[in-house]
């Protein structure tokens, strides 16, 4: 829902209607991102066999820099070629795809109907609750 929510709020930004008005569309679509992006750090940290917690982690953050470099391999030609609402339309597509690679891993991606070994003995949870990194016990 919170990637549908995001790629929906990039399509605005194809109008391309002023600098005001993009800045404060972009914001809005912005409000997405950092719960996608803690989202996908609770998720790996749920599938991660035991013991590669912090691999895994360092593979996400891989991930999201691989995925910034496949976007500007292909926003600066679109951007080239057809201006600003072009390159928006690659983010758009772009959107657009991640959620379809989420609803096709659905199924994978949905949390344990028990808490197995890996959600409730995680590195990175020390108070043993169900939803690692989210109980009050502790404070960093």
């Amino acid at each position: 829902m919170l990637v549908g929510g995001l790629a929906l709020l990039y399509v605005p930004l194809v109008l391309v209607p002023g600098t005001v008005a993009m800045t404060v569309l972009a914001g809005v679509a912005g409000l997405f991102l950092a719960p996608c992006l803690a989202t996908a750090f609770v998720v790996v940290d749920r599938h991660a066999p035991r013991g590669t917690v912090t691999e895994a982690f360092s593979w996400l953050v891989t991930s999201f820099g691989v995925g910034a470099a496949i976007g500007t391999a292909f926003v600066g030609p679109a951007v080239q070629s057809g201006g600003a609402r072009a390159g928006f339309l690659v983010a758009v597509g772009g959107g657009f795809a991640a959620l379809v690679v989420m609803v096709a891993a659905r199924r994978a991606l949905r949390a344990p109907s028990s808490p197995s070994p890996v959600v409730a003995r995680s590195e990175n949870d020390r108070n043993g609750a169900v939803e690692p990194g989210f109980s009050a016990g502790h404070q960093a």
